[in-house]
C-alpha cells in the first residue's frame, strides 16, 4: 500500500494546478458558449478538434520517452538531443502547415477562415516547444512551478478572451476602440490562445535557458525506436477522440448553417465530460513516470491490480457526479442566449462512460511501454479509429450526435477489453476484474435508476435529492465491499 500511497501524494501535488487549469478552461469555455450562438461556436469546435492532432504528430512521443530513457541515460545529453530534434521537426511542420493554410481550411469546411488556421499553427509552435520543459519539471519533482506556468497560462487566455470578445466591443460602442472587427469573433479568441501559449516559453525560461545544441545521434536513434509506435498510438488515439467532430460535418446531410448548429451543441455538451477527463489527466501526471518506477520491483504486477482497482472506484464516482446532476451541469452551457445547447444533454452520460473506458485503456497500457510492445498499442488504437471512422460515417446521418456518441463508447470498449487481453498474455498482471466489472455494473445500475425517476418528471428538488441518494449508495457499497483495503490505505484496523 506504500507505493498506491505515493502515487496518491504525487497525483495530488500535479492534481491541484490540473484541475485550476482545466477548470478555468472549461469555465473559458462555456463563456464562450455564453457570447456565440451554436453555428459560430461549431467553427470553435473544429479547430480545436484538429489542435489534439497537431499536438501528437509534432511532439512523436517525446515526452513519454524522456521518462522511459532518464532512467538509464545522462539526463543532459538526453534533454538537449530531443530539443534538437524537436526544434528543428517544429519549424518545418510549422512551415508546411503555414504553406496549406488554404488546404486545411477547405479540408475542415471553413473556407474564409484561413486567418484561424495560422493562428492555430502559432499555437501548435509554442505549446510544442513547451512540451519537454513541462517534462523536466516534472521529471524534477517541481509541482509547484509546474502549477504556476499552467494556471498562469489559462489566466492569460481568459483574460485575453474578456478583453477582446467583452471589453472592446464596449469601447468600440463608445469609439473608442475603432479598429476591433466584430466579424472577427472567433478569430480573438484563438488569438488570445496563441498569445498565452506564448507567454508560457517566457514562464518556462529557466528551463529552456539550459538548453544546449547537443545531438547525440545513436541516442536519438534509439529513442525514435521506441517513440515512433507511441505517434501511432497518440495519433490513433485522438483520432477516437476527435475524429467525430471532424467527421461531422462531412457526412452530416444537411445545410452548412444546420450543420455548423448541430456540431456547435455536440461541442459543447461533449464539454461536460471534462470533470472525468480532468481526473483522468491527473492520474496519469502522476502514473507515467510511476509506473516506469515500480517497474523495477518485485510486486509491480500487485501494485498495478491494486491502482486500477481504486482508480475505477473513483471513476465510477466521478461518472455519477457528471450522470445524476446532468440539469445542473446544462445551465452552464445554456447561460447565454441561445438554449438549444441544452437538447444534447442525453448523450452526457453516453459520452462519460466512454471516457471512463479509456481512462481504463490508459490504466492497462503500463504492459506494451513496459515490455516494449508499443507496436501493438499501436494496432490497438488503429483499430479502434477504424471503429470510429466506420460508425461515424454509418450512424451520423441517420442519428446524428447521438450516433457519434455511442461510436465513442463502443470504440473505447473495445479498446479497453483488447488491451486487457493481450496485457494479460504478455505481461500478466493480477486486476480484480470481477469487483472492477461489479463497480461499473453499480454506477450503470445508479444511473439508469434516476434516470426512469427523472422521467416521471418528480421536480428538481426530489430529482436532486434523488441523485445524491445515488451517489451515496455507490460511496456505501464501495467502503463496505473494501473496507480492508481502504483501512490499510489510511494505516488502521478495520473492524
Amino acid at each position: 500500500m506504500g507505493n498506491i500511497k505515493k502515487l496518491a501524494g504525487q497525483t495530488i501535488w500535479y492534481g491541484v494546478p490540473t484541475i485550476v487549469h482545466r477548470f478555468l478552461g472549461f469555465v473559458l469555455q462555456l463563456f464562450l458558449t455564453g457570447l456565440m450562438p451554436a453555428d459560430e461556436y461549431g467553427v470553435v469546435t473544429q479547430i480545436y478538434a484538429v489542435i489534439p492532432f497537431l499536438n501528437i504528430v509534432f511532439t512523436y512521443g517525446l515526452e513519454t520517452s524522456f521518462f522511459r530513457f532518464v532512467q538509464h541515460t545522462d539526463k543532459s545529453t538526453l534533454y538537449n538531443t530531443l530539443c534538437v530534434s524537436m526544434l528543428v521537426s517544429t519549424t518545418v511542420f510549422t512551415a508546411l502547415l503555414l504553406a496549406g493554410t488554404g488546404q486545411v481550411a477547405a479540408l475542415l469546411r471553413i473556407q474564409g477562415h484561413e486567418t484561424l488556421i495560422t493562428l492555430t499553427a502559432g499555437i501548435v509552435f509554442f505549446d510544442t516547444l513547451a512540451t519537454l520543459p513541462f517534462a523536466m519539471l516534472r521529471q524534477e519533482g517541481r509541482p509547484r512551478k509546474y502549477a504556476l506556468v499552467k494556471v498562469l497560462t489559462i489566466v492569460t487566455q481568459i483574460a485575453l478572451s474578456i478583453f477582446f470578445l467583452v471589453v472592446c466591443p464596449w469601447l468600440a460602442k463608445k469609439g473608442l476602440a475603432n479598429w476591433y472587427n466584430p466579424s472577427f469573433n472567433v478569430g480573438y479568441f484563438v488569438l488570445s490562445n496563441l498569445v498565452a501559449s506564448a507567454m508560457a516559453l517566457l514562464f518556462l525560461y529557466k528551463e529552456i535557458t539550459v538548453f544546449r545544441w547537443v545531438f547525440d545521434k545513436v541516442l536519438w536513434k534509439e529513442v525514435m525506436r521506441y517513440s515512433l509506435p507511441l505517434l501511432i498510438v497518440g495519433f490513433g488515439g485522438m483520432i477516437n477522440e476527435m475524429l467525430s467532430r471532424l467527421v461531422f460535418a462531412q457526412v452530416y446531410p444537411y445545410p452548412k448553417e444546420e450543420t455548423d448548429t448541430q456540431l456547435g451543441i455536440f461541442g459543447a455538451v461533449y464539454k461536460l465530460t471534462a470533470l472525468v477527463t480532468i481526473f483522468i489527466n491527473i492520474f496519469r501526471m502522476g502514473a507515467e513516470p510511476f509506473f516506469f518506477n515500480q517497474s523495477r520491483n518485485e510486486d509491480a504486477q500487485l501494485t498495478y491490480a491494486r491502482v486500477l482497482k481504486f482508480f475505477v472506484m473513483a471513476l465510477g464516482a466521478v461518472f455519477l457526479v457528471v450522470s445524476l446532476f446532468l440539469d445542473l451541469w446544462g445551465m452552464f452551457i445554456t447561460l447565454g442566449e441561445d438554449k438549444r445547447y441544452a437538447e444534447g444533454l442525453n448523450i452526457v452520460p453516453i459520452l462519460t462512460m466512454g471516457t471512463v473506458f479509456v481512462g481504463i485503456y490508459y490504466n492497462l497500457t503500463v504492459w506494451y511501454k513496459l515490455t516494449n510492445r508499443n507496436m501493438t498499442g499501436a494496432y490497438i488504437t488503429l483499430a479502434g479509429a477504424l471503429i470510429t471512422i466506420g460508425l461515424n460515417v454509418l450512424w451520423i446521418p441517420e442519428y446524428g450526435y447521438t450516433g457519434s456518441a455511442w461510436a465513442t463508447f463502443i470504440c473505447y470498449a473495445f479498446m479497453m477489453v483488447s488491451s486487457y487481453l493481450l496485457g494479460q498474455k504478455y505481461y500478466p498482471v493480477p486486476y480484480d476484474v470481477g469487483r472492477i466489472l461489479f463497480y461499473l455494473g453499480l454506477a450503470a445500475l445508479i444511473y439508469a435508476a434516476h434516470a426512469y425517476i427523472r422521467s416521471l418528471n418528480p421536480g428538481m428538488i426530489t430529482l436532486h435529492a434523488c441523485g445524491v441518494a445515488g451517489l451515496c449508495i455507490y460511496m456505501i457499497v464501495i467502503l463496505l465491499a473494501e473496507r480492508r483495503e481502504v483501512a490499510s490505505l489510511l494505516n488502521r484496523k478495520p473492524r
